[in-house]
């Protein structure tokens, strides 16, 4: 495939040049014309207030123009100003700022105006501001506390300055904030998280405002975000963060980049999506920016008003807001006016043409005055846009404005009048020639002046006639274009201008030259691995024209590789690889034209060879030693077999059988296709050398070593390396080195000059001579005083280059003087802030390491008792005066004292500080124990905190009920004096579990509470229940109250509690809950308050009440209650099964018929070892009677040999533990073990196994199961 390109490429470009070359006509600087501005500064021009100020002006004209300014509209005299100056032949102003001058002093509205004898133009108004990049305003940043999942904005809120600073956000390592659809910067600056996550957590959110103009940058104090978790992390829908409320409205220029945002908090985080209403977004003018946070669209136009719609939408539900955009326009051209040549008695227009919104308003000023105050004119006249002249004289020459203006801006544009009688003259070069592609356009040029406007004609040839008809285009600038050039187009050209005044001609030549072609293309390739591959670029051209080739892979230059061979007609591959696989063109340039050609290779495997055996190379040999000098040699070997994989490199080692004889020393590396190698030697060395040949394989073994060459001796070439000074002792300066290797003394006899001198005095140096040692000892020096220090190498032959010097310092004293004006500021009641003034350095007499804060705790203002002393230590590194002192004990006496450090040790302690703590929150209390429980009444006991942290107030008891599901009950507060450490909780609830939360209190607040739970003691196994009267007011009439149920599967135990008179009979009435059927009764044994409702149907809801006989009407109130659903497998009593005793009966017969075998069998004289097996493997399970634990041996309850689960029971003491607190359903159960009915339900309190508690005295404190309590009544 061929392209061709022609460097005239098209008409369409041809046309585009040639309406910019006729867009005016220009008088030739010869001739008189009005002033034209040709650079001025920009309307809107801001400085920077350091530099000097440069204010454009600059016009052409003839005669030359003269400069005059206006500032703020008044005349501006710069030679009243020593610091303006306004260049030579020029306009352009100076304003000194650089030396002295302040650049506010010249603020304001600048115009330039350049005159001379035809007329004056004027500039736009140049309003001058300087840049201002203000300080940021010190505002207390509080920290921002946040909750996983929530949104929040950080406020940037930069200084105003001029212009607007460009904002960013990063931390105290200079690194940018990542950003992404989460967390993102608003167009205000501001930092936006539709959702806060724990990785936010951090303590340097720093907005940083770029000014450019004075390049600066203000830093806003750090923010600090500290995100806290709540599981789960509640989702939400999208809010709009920005803008608020549903609509907004947003005005915009034309031309200008017209930004929307919209911002949405919500989990998970939604994303944003634009959409015009009633409307596309312009397809190639619309971008998406900041995670499509932003819409920006380009070069707007009053098309893009409309309503603009963002909506925000996650999981959850969506969020949107309408913003209403219109396009407004400051003014801009439709035709602006051009300047005008005339000859006297001619006619013209000046045209005035301009758009905005609103419509601009157009006015016409005359050499820099308002038309309608200008001095008159006959020859025009001025109608709304356009200014018609007619009959102009030379006096009518002036420079025109017209000013479009709106509120949104203005435009200003000079266009002269300029009356001339100029014959023609043509301004394009003699005999120019030009050269075209055949089939291409040709442009010829004929510029061209005079007034009237010359008429223009072309001709072909010397004597040829004029040049019309369709093959040719005349442009109103003079130039005649060919649009196909054939190669008789060739020749000479004649441009003719001519006007009343005369005429004049000029000749261009053209040559059309033959296109360049490819006459033999590359064409596809397929080659196989390791190949050759060649393509072909067989060219034709003009014999006139010198052409390039180029070759491009994959439309990128060749890579760097010698494998790739560029002839003069084609491209040839060495050893075509996998990654040589791709397209190659061909390219042709002259410098008329290009062609290009291209063509695909594709690489495929190479067909199976035999398995080559690649390995290691062979050790090199035969090396020999050449050209010996003093510091150099020759090394030359001959390389030993590669073994199928090229070498690519030799490595060359040396030993130093002098001063290290068995070490090999690196020394230098070679390619492989080298076999010499000249090497750089160290005096006073005895050298072998030997070679090490390397493929990809690897490293070979070495060569055998070359002969010794034993270089001859020299003085040092170098000196100790790491020289240090300083001072073990107080009167000493430790002079340290590293000594120089063996080969580095360069001879024998290696010494070292070891010199010092006392800096900053002018002393002489001392020097000492030590032999090859690394340290050198100064005695009775000065403490603490900068030395001068320098260590050179010598040998034999002479001393090594001047050394360096080093500065050192003697030794260090402890320092003389404790820090002063030690002050504490207590800052909490576990902070405080101490401050100190610091040593001066003379008293340091060492290194300034920092400063130690000694503190103690001297006693509790709570507690006089005193403990044992222990002494703190921070220290406070560098010059710093002041440091916080942490973990503080509340309520408490400290002392302090302050010293300086330096590398020697502590100073003097300054005096002791006495400082106190206020009052903090209580720890929580030491103890609580629950003690003596009865139907309805515990005690209680505690112990005051370990730590009261205050003077104690009052301590809180809240306590509550926990019913047989484990719900709260209401919770009740009781405020206790501080003097007290017990209390009796009467009127209780019999048999309830009871939860308790008790903590202290100071005058500050409240402390940590701890928790223990205790459970009133139930009427069992027929005991009857104290007399409700005793110790208590008798009740006025009898009442049954607090009937609770706890249901099964068919069953429901009823318990309830009785006030009134002794003996009475009970009742249960029952009934299914929403039924009319009457009431089932059933009768109570005895005057228990708890009875078993059995043969009731699973799943059912059922109302029941408690009833008393003989009394008439006393009832309790009702209870509801559900029993379980029926299970699939019902739990029963496995011993009252028919199959299970069957079961049993077959075992047993089976163990009988066993005996009767194994008798038999001993009656014949066989043995049958069972007893040594039973000795052998007892059973742990059964085991004889203990005598000291009266257990029995045929069977041990395994469960009681487990021990207790932690948190299943409360000690026997009540007293609370930290670790015990947890909520198993065995601390729910009433004292006994808590079981699961099938259907799930808890009914622990009425059945179960019992537990072994600690006896007191020889009585057991388990009380019997309800259960069996009531199965000995049924």
């Amino acid at each position: 495939m061929m392209k061709k390109k022609s460097l005239c490429a098209s008409r369409a470009s041809l046309v585009l040049f040639l309406c910019q070359m006729i867009s005016s006509l220009d008088v030739p600087l010869d001739l008189s014309q009005p002033p034209t501005i040709t650079q001025q500064s920009p309307k809107d021009y801001i400085v920077d207030p350091r530099e000097n100020i440069v204010i454009q002006c600059e016009a052409k004209g003839k005669p030359p123009p003269s400069f005059s300014w206006t500032r703020n509209g008044t005349h501006f005299d710069i030679d009243k100003d020593a610091q303006v100056t306004m260049k030579p032949n020029s306009g352009t102003l100076v304003i000194n700022i650089m030396n002295g001058g302040k650049a506010e002093a010249y603020e304001g509205v600048y115009q330039c105006t350049a005159r001379n004898e035809r007329g004056a133009a004027i500039s736009n108004n140049i309003v001058i501001r300087p840049s201002r990049s203000p300080l940021w305003t010190k505002e207390k940043l509080e920290p921002n506390h946040v909750r996983e999942g929530d949104s929040l904005v950080l406020h940037c809120r930069p200084p105003v300055g001029l212009p607007p600073p460009i904002i960013f956000w990063m931390d105290n390592a200079f690194q940018r904030l990542p950003q992404s659809e989460r967390v993102s910067q608003g167009l205000n600056g501001d930092l936006y998280f539709s959702n806060v996550q724990p990785e936010d957590t951090r303590e340097d959110y720093i907005c940083y405002a770029r000014f450019n103009h004075t390049q600066t940058i203000q830093q806003k104090q750090p923010i600090s975000v500290k995100v806290f978790s709540t599981k789960p992390v509640t989702e939400r829908q999208p809010v709009l963060l920005t803008p608020t409320g549903s609509t907004s409205t947003k005005v915009e220029l034309r031309g200008n980049v017209l930004l929307l945002e919209c911002i949405a908090a919500g989990l998970p985080t939604p994303v944003i999506r634009w959409i015009k209403e009633g409307g596309e977004l312009p397809a190639n003018r619309t971008f998406f920016e900041n995670f499509k946070k932003t819409l920006k669209i380009t070069d707007v136009s009053e098309a893009d008003s409309g309503n603009y719609k963002c909506i925000a939408r996650n999981t959850l539900g969506s969020a949107h807001h309408v913003i209403s955009v219109t396009v407004k326009a400051a003014p801009y051209w439709i035709t602006a006016p051009r300047n005008l040549v005339l000859s006297p008695g001619e006619h013209g227009n000046l045209i005035c043409r301009a758009n905005g919104n609103p419509k601009p308003d157009i006015s016409w000023l005359a050499n820099g005055v308002p038309i309608a105050i200008a001095p008159e004119d006959p020859s025009r006249k001025v109608d709304g846009d356009t200014i018609i002249f007619s009959h102009v004289q030379e006096r009518s020459s002036a420079v025109y404005q017209c000013n479009a203006s709106n509120e949104y801006g203005y435009l200003l544009a000079n266009a002269f009048v300029n009356v001339l009688a100029e014959p023609p003259r043509i301004l394009t070069p003699a005999n120019k020639l030009y050269q075209v592609i055949a089939d291409s356009p040709a442009l010829l040029d004929c510029a061209y002046f005079g007034s009237p406007k010359p008429e223009i004609e072309w001709f072909k040839g010397v004597k040829g006639s004029i040049l019309r008809g369709n093959e040719y285009v005349f442009h109103d600038n003079g130039t005649l274009e060919i649009p196909v050039a054939q190669k008789d187009s060739t020749g000479t050209y004649t441009c003719v201008a001519r006007n009343e005044l005369g005429k004049t001609q000029n000749e261009v030549q053209l040559e059309v030259k033959d296109p360049t072609m490819i006459i033999k293309q590359p064409e596809y390739k397929v080659i196989q691995r390791y190949g050759q591959v060649s393509f072909e670029c067989i060219i034709k051209h003009d014999s006139t024209l010198s052409p390039t080739v180029i070759w491009l892979k994959d439309n990128d230059e060749l890579p760097d590789d010698e494998r790739f061979l560029v002839g003069k007609d084609n491209l040839t591959i060495m050893n075509v690889t996998d990654k040589d696989d791709g397209t190659y063109t061909c390219i042709v340039n002259t410098t008329l034209d290009s062609v290009s050609a291209s063509a695909v290779l594709t690489v495929v495997a190479a067909p199976p060879t035999p398995a080559i055996i690649y390995a290691r190379p062979n050790p090199p040999f035969d090396l020999e030693l050449t050209g010996q000098l003093e510091r150099s040699i020759e090394l030359s070997w001959i390389p030993g077999d590669e073994n199928n994989s090229p070498i690519t490199s030799f490595v060359i080692e040396y030993e130093d059988g002098l001063h290290e004889p068995g070490v090999w020393h690196y020394q230098t590396e070679v390619p492989g296709t080298q076999t010499t190698v000249q090497l750089k030697l160290s005096p006073y060395v005895n050298y072998s050398f030997r070679v090490i040949a390397v493929n990809e394989i690897g490293r070979s073994q070495p060569s055998e070593p070359s002969e010794q060459y034993l270089t001859k001796s020299a003085s040092p070439d170098e000196n100790p390396s790491n020289v240090q000074g300083i001072g073990s002792e107080p009167d000493n300066l430790v002079i340290t080195w590293e000594s120089l290797k063996g080969f580095q003394s360069n001879g024998p006899g290696l010494q070292y000059k070891v010199s010092w001198r006392q800096k900053d005095v002018d002393d002489e140096w001392t020097s000492v001579i030590v032999a090859n040692v690394s340290k050198y000892i100064v005695s009775g020096t000065p403490t603490f005083v900068p030395y001068e220090i320098k260590v050179q190498a010598l040998n034999d032959l002479g001393y090594a280059p001047e050394p360096s010097v080093v500065i050192g310092h003697s030794g260090e004293d402890l320092p003389m003087v404790a820090p002063g004006n030690v002050q504490v500021f207590v800052i909490n009641s576990t902070l405080a802030k101490v401050h100190w003034d610091p040593v001066p350095l003379k008293t340091v007499r060492g290194h300034l390491q920092g400063y130690k804060v000694y503190y103690w705790k001297v006693q509790s203002l709570s507690r006089r008792s005193r403990r044992h002393v222990e002494k703190k230590i921070l220290t406070f590194r560098g010059n710093k005066t002041v440091g916080m002192l942490p973990g503080l004990e509340p309520y408490s006496s400290y002392k302090l004292n302050v010293r300086v450090v330096n590398g020697k040790g502590e100073g003097p302690a300054s005096p002791d500080k006495l400082f106190r703590t206020p009052e903090g929150v209580p720890g929580s209390p030491s103890f609580l124990k629950i003690t003596n429980p009865t139907l309805d009444s515990l005690t209680l006991e505690w112990g005051s905190p370990t730590h009261p942290n205050g003077v104690l107030t009052s301590y809180i008891l809240k306590f509550q009920p926990i019913n047989n599901t484990h719900e709260l009950g209401p919770l009740v507060e009781i405020r206790i004096p501080a003097n007290e450490s017990s209390l009796i909780l009467k009127n209780l609830n019999y048999s309830t579990r009871y939860k308790f939360y008790f903590n202290a209190q100071t005058s500050v607040g409240s402390g940590n509470q701890i928790t223990e739970e205790a459970v009133t003691i139930m009427d069992e196994a027929g005991i009857l229940r104290p007399a409700v009267g005793a110790g208590k007011v008798q009740p006025l009439y009898p009442r049954i109250r607090n009937v609770t149920t706890a249901a099964a599967e068919t069953y429901a135990n009823i318990s309830w509690e009785y006030e009134g008179p002794d003996h009475a009979n009970f009742y249960v009435e029952y009934g299914v809950a929403g039924s009319k059927e009457d009431w089932k009764k059933e009768i109570v044994n005895g005057s228990r308050s708890f009875f078993v409702l059995k043969g009731l149907t699973p799943g059912t809801t059922y109302k029941v009440r408690v009833g008393a006989e003989g009394l008439s009407g006393f009832r309790s109130s009702e209870d509801v209650f559900e029993t379980g659903p029926a299970m699939a497998s019902r739990q029963v009593d496995i011993a009252t099964q028919g199959w299970f005793i069957g079961l049993m009966c077959a075992v047993a017969l089976l163990i009988l018929i066993l005996l009767i075998v194994c008798f038999i069998r001993r009656n014949k004289g066989g043995k049958y070892p069972v007893k040594e097996k039973e000795d052998a493997h007892a059973d742990p399970e059964i085991q004889p009677m203990k005598e000291d634990d009266g257990t029995f041996g045929e069977y041990s309850d395994a469960e009681d040999h487990k021990p207790l689960k932690k948190g299943s029971r409360t000690p026997s003491d009540r007293t609370v533990k930290k670790e015990d607190s947890d909520d198993s359903l065995v601390d729910y159960g009433e004292g006994v073990n808590g079981q699961f009915n099938e259907d799930g339900s808890f009914i622990g309190q009425y059945s179960g196994k019992k537990e072994k508690e600690p006896a007191e005295g020889n009585e057991s404190s388990e009380a019997p199961s309800p259960v069996n309590a009531m199965n000995s009544f049924v």
